[in-house]
Formats: structure tokens, sequence, C-alpha cells
């Protein structure tokens, strides 16, 4: 029977594979400095034999980005680690059903856990690193390690890894640590995109052309896809000029994906939904009485405040059936466009062809839209007709014609839910509102500069137009602004989108103690709230209690009747392995430490923590159901049902093997000495292959 490994992927083993693919002559074997055993390796002088019309080398000038540390950093964003995810029932909120995640920890160690179960999985990622300003603190990793604090080949960071540390611009490497931090964690977040998923990464002029840089090495330039530019207010106490604004980066994983399956981003006009639930309110009154409806219509528009965002729209003031609409050309976009007679229903004539053509191509699919009644004719026929155009387009109001989409106005062709529009580059909030509106939910002001869940909830939906159950990740929570967007994006636009959340445990006091002025106002409210809650003075646990209120206001407010109204989230921290050394290197026992090595998980680890770490090696997502049931007096875990079924007991019998056996589950894991005998240890794997063949069989 196999053992799980138990640490997370050794990349530069994988890639070092791929290379062995393009070119089997450069690749080797070496022995490893530290562990002594064979690993492959690069012959470099064999590949620069294979390169040697493309190499560049030496003082040769060559286009790319460099700084002290990134060869360290992007080593070690490919070393494996041997820490796993322990379960925290008592922090979660509707743990055993959820599908969301609140990871606390260091966020590189996490991303590198999570590699093998959201591998390509995840839709969205935003975050709002630390920004370089020489005042905030940054994650600094620790690069070396002597040999005897090796975990599992590259092994586990020290305990001086992963720690924040204050990063002042009179340092010599003031870009340069922060560039590191920044580079290692995007590389590894890469790997969890899918193919067509999207990053957002928000930064301010410190670092913005770097960063820039940065993400068009990872991502690569092609797949740059725009920088917004989100102004927050002026700032009267310039020197000079008012910076009030922050960038926002955004990359695809893969821009030729998302041109390929035709995917275009729009987002509903603001105030549109208003006017189709004043319309609903005003059919319920007057029935189908559009004359009535459009005057009362008409003075609802005329009595909204001019800060209203449904009085740009008071031009969709007619009504039909189908809605409020507005009337819209009818010729061919760009000119050109076909010509053929249309009667006038009146009378009886041609009507005047429009200078750049009917907008249809075929006669027959103008007079489809004339029977849908979408096309308005004019007093007699010495004019054109024009097309409606809905607050709430029906899908017939999409052309039949496969105009190209660039010529389309999305104010009404665009088969959505309500009338859209292209974001611009550029967009305004400011800042304050989403201070108030913290302070207003937590009963105090506990975090200084948190994004504005709206605005986020506004890009989720933009950039998800396909997808209504996307994965969305943030690994630096802070402020935990993105878990809130996806309840809102829920609850107004009727999605079931997931998160994961990543927030290292941040020591409030240590952090008191190192603040000034407003900032130390703000940590101190955050320590008096948590110590009124019962909560450790951590960051991450003031970042869970906004999870939590957040979630409790958005379901006692009107949702969208498809979201599942999950507000709950599953925390997970981050911990050193659940297995004692012996099981990474069993080579290094002596004969002294035989009875402390009898068991080899370590002391304190409950059957739960061992099911998370099993989950975590094998790639199980991490928010299945979980059932504990009770099995021939043995404490038997079942993930999604059959997906994965564990026992982590002593005394495990054949019957119980065969009982689990029957229920033919995808994957099975015992404990390794957690048989009643060494032969019902061997007997384990033939007892599958009997009875449930395609079960995997491993140990612990």
């Amino acid at each position: 029977m196999d053992k799980l490994k138990m640490h997370s992927p050794d990349l530069t083993q994988k890639n070092i594979a791929r290379m062995r693919d393009l070119f089997p002559g450069c690749v080797t074997e070496a022995r490893d400095e530290v562990t002594g055993k064979l690993r492959l390796a690069v012959d470099f002088d064999q590949l620069r034999h294979a390169l040697c019309d493309s190499i560049v080398e030496g003082p040769q000038e060559r286009y790319r980005l460099d700084w002290p540390g990134k060869r360290e950093a992007l080593t070690t964003a490919n070393a494996p680690i041997s820490n796993t995810l322990r379960p925290a029932r008592g922090e979660s909120v509707e743990f055993d059903t959820t599908r969301n995640l609140f990871i606390e920890g260091d966020n590189l160690e996490t991303l590198k856990l999570l590699q093998e179960t959201y591998l390509g999985q995840v839709k969205l990622i935003y975050i709002d690193p630390p920004y370089n300003t020489g005042k905030d603190f940054i994650y600094r990793d620790n690069f070396t390690a002597e040999k005897e604090q090796f975990e599992v080949e590259a092994g586990e960071k020290n305990a001086e890894g992963g720690r924040l540390v204050a990063n002042p611009d009179t340092r010599g490497r003031y870009h340069s640590d922060w560039m590191s931090m920044i580079y290692a964690r995007l590389t590894v977040a890469k790997r969890l995109l899918k193919d067509d998923g999207i990053i957002l990464v928000s930064i301010d002029d410190y670092e913005q052309a770097a960063l820039r840089k940065l993400m068009d090495q990872v991502f690569g330039e092609t797949n740059f896809v725009a920088q917004l530019v989100w102004e927050k207010g002026r700032k009267n106490d310039a020197k000079f000029f008012s910076v009030g604004h922050e960038y926002m980066l955004v990359f695809a994983n893969n821009l030729t994906r998302l041109r390929e399956k035709q995917e275009i981003w729009r987002e509903e006009k603001p105030g549109a939904r208003d006017i189709w639930q004043e319309f609903q309110r005003l059919r319920g009154l007057h029935g189908e009485d559009f004359k009535a409806i459009e005057a009362d219509l008409s003075q609802w528009y005329s009595d909204l405040p001019k800060s209203h965002p449904a009085k740009k729209w008071a031009r969709y003031k007619r009504v039909d059936n189908n809605g409020p609409w507005r009337d819209r050309d009818i010729s061919w976009p760009g000119g050109d466009g076909p010509r053929y007679d249309v009667i006038h229903p009146e009378t009886g004539l041609p009507c005047e062809v429009p200078e750049a053509g009917w907008r249809y191509s075929t006669p027959q699919e103008m007079q489809r839209q004339i029977k849908l009644g979408l096309v308005e004719f004019r007093e007699d026929h010495t004019q054109p007709p024009f097309r409606k155009a809905h607050i709430r387009p029906i899908p017939e109001e999409a052309d039949g014609n496969q105009v190209d989409s660039n010529d389309i106005d999305d104010e009404s062709d665009d088969e959505t839910d309500f009338a859209t529009q292209v974001r611009g580059s550029y967009f305004y909030k400011q800042s304050q509102v989403s201070v108030k509106y913290l302070r207003k939910l937590m009963g105090a002001k506990v975090f200084t500069n948190p994004k504005d869940h709206e605005e986020l909830a506004k890009l989720i939906e933009y950039v998800t137009p396909h997808d209504r159950s996307a994965l969305v990740m943030d690994f630096f929570a802070g402020s935990a602004s993105t878990a809130e967007a996806v309840f809102k994006a829920n609850a107004t636009y009727g999605t079931n989108h997931r998160f994961i959340m990543v927030q290292l445990p941040e020591d409030l006091q240590e952090a008191e103690a190192s603040t000034t002025g407003t900032a130390k106002k703000t940590v101190q409210a955050a320590i008096k709230l948590m110590k009124k809650n019962g909560r450790p003075s951590v960051l991450s646990e003031v970042s869970k209690e906004r999870v939590r209120q957040a979630g409790a206001a958005a379901i006692a407010e009107t949702c969208d009747p498809g979201w599942n109204r999950d507000v709950g989230f599953r925390v997970l921290k981050v911990d050193t392995s659940s297995m004692k050394d012996v099981y990474y290197r069993p080579d290094e026992l002596k004969q002294g430490d035989l009875l402390d090595m009898v068991d080899n998980v370590k002391e304190g680890r409950t059957a739960e923590d061992l099911l998370f770490h099993v989950l975590v090696d094998w790639g199980v997502d991490l928010t299945l159901p979980i059932r504990r049931e009770t099995v021939q007096g043995k404490t038997v875990f079942f993930v999604d049902d059959n997906a994965l079924v564990a026992c982590f007991d002593k005394g495990v019998t054949e019957d119980l093997v065969k009982e689990l056996a029957k229920r033919e589950p995808l994957r099975v894991v015992f404990r390794d000495n957690g048989f009643v005998s060494d032969a019902v240890k061997i007997n384990v794997e033939q007892i599958f292959c009997q009875l449930s063949p395609t079960t995997d069989v491993k140990s612990i």
C-alpha cells in the first residue's frame, strides 16, 4: 500500500521533467547535497549546445527585469513544504455546509498547499498587497536554512520565515525586498488560475511601474488587459498635486482563450433595475394601460433627484408589454448596408431606406423583428421606422444577422437582464464611503483604508459574465472586503460565487507598538473589539469578524432568489506537518528513537486534522461536505459521500475493510499502523481489488 507524500509538490523537479520532454539529452541525475538522494538535474552545458543559436550570456544587452533576490524568490516559489492545514470549527460559520474558505497563515505557504487541490480552478484573483511606501510592513521570506532545519527535501521554512518586517526606504533593498515578496506569490498564484482566469492587483504610484513589468513577466505582456484608475478623492493638503488615485492592473491568464470563447465584458447600466422595478409597480396599478404607465413613469423620472443614476436614462419613457423602451437607429452600422422594400402598415408604400442601408441583412429578418413588435413605424412612409431598445432587452432583440459586435451599441443589443455598457478604465468612488460603512458594520473603526466592497462586487460581476459560480481568491485578505464583495455580488445578481480568503495572523499588540497617529488608534480599536468578542488580538480574527457581520447583513436584506445564501466560511489554519520527522526521513532514525517513533503522527493531532492533511495532499476540494459515521465501532469520515473515505482509528479489522470496500469509494486512506494485524494490512489492497477495483488505496 502506497503512502501519501504529505508535502506540497517540488515544482523544480516537475519543471525539469517537462524540460526532459523537450531536451531529453540535457537532463540527467545528480545526488542531492542535502538529502543524498538522486534527483533530476539539468546539464546546462548540454542545454547551451542545444540552444546555441539563441542563448544570451554575460554582459550582452537584453530586455529584462532584474533585481537582487529574484532567483531566490523563484526558488522559494518552487520549493516544496511539509506544512498542512488544520480545521478550526469553533471559528467557522456553517462549517459542514459552506463552500467558502478562510485560511489563516502565511499566504505563500497557503498558495503552495492549495496548488494541488485548486490547480487551474480559480476564476478570479483580487489582491490588495501592502504598498511599498517606506512605512508599511511587507512579507520578507527567509530563503535559507541549515540542514538540520530542513524537512522533506527542500523542507519547511524555519521560525523566521514569512514574518512581516518594516521596509524603510533607507534600506538598500527597499524595492528588491518588495519585488521578491510579490514575485514569489504571483508565480504560485498563476498556477491556480483557470485557463480563462483573471487577476486584478491594486497598487499605488510607488511600485506601479515595477509591478506592471513584473506581471508582464509572470503572466506574459500579451495577456495584459487594462490598467484601471480608481479615484478616491482630492487631498487639499498636498504640496504639488493631489494624488488621490490608485491603480488596478488587470491581466488574463490566457487572453487568447477569452477571445476564443468570444467573451465580452459589460456592466449593467446604473439605475436600470430601478426603472424596471418602477415599471412593474406601475403595471400592477394600470395593467395593460401603457399610456397611463408612460405618464406616471415620466413623472417618476421628473421627481428623481439629480444624483440618482436612473435620471440619466429618462429617455426610456415609452412602454410596451416588454417594459420601458427608447427608439434607436435602424440603419446598418458603418454604412453600405442592404437595401430592400419595407412596406408601411398604414400607407402600404415602401418606407424610405436609411442612407446606410437597413440594419437587418435580409427582408425575412426585418419581418421577424416587425412581428415581434420590435420595429416602430412613423406616421407615414416618408421616414424610416426605428427599432425599440428596451431597458431589459428580450433575447429576440439581439440581431439575427451576425453583425460585428464592435459595431453594435450595447444599450440594446446585449442578451442580458438589463441594458449594459462597457466599463471605462477610470472610475470614482470616495474612499470615506467604505470607511464609514465598515465602521457602522463593525461598531468601530478597525481598518484604516478598506477597499469598497460594492465596487469590488461590480468588478466581480463584470469579469465573470458566463461563470455563475466562480471561485474568487484574495490572499491578502486584510479587511476582507473581497469576501463581502462576493456576498454582495451574489445577493444582487443571483450568482453563487465562492471565495478563498488568506490572511496572516499578525499580532495587533506588536502593530500597536510600532505605529503612530491614526493608524495606532485604528489598531487599538481592533484590539478592543477582539477583547469584547473574546477573540485573540490578531488581524486575521478581525478579518473573520468582518465576514461574519457582512454575511449576517447580506441575508438580512432583499436577495436575488438565485443565490443559495451561503454566507458561511470554513476556517483552516496553516500549521506544521501532522507527521513526525520519521515519516519523511525514516533513514535518519536512530535505534534510541525507536520507542518514540512507534506512531508517526504528532501528539495532539486529531482525526479531523489528519483528514485535512490528507485532503491537501491528495488534492481533494477542501470545501466538500464531510460526514462522520461510526462503522463497526470505528470513526469513519465520508467526504462528499464517496469521494474519499478515511479511517484513522487503530484496530481496523478485515471486516471493516470489506464493509468500506463494498461502498466503492473513489479513494480510501488508513493509518499505516492502524490495522489489527500485519496480515490485515497486507490484505487491504487485495480486498479492494476484488470488491472495488477502481478505489485508490493509500496510508499515512
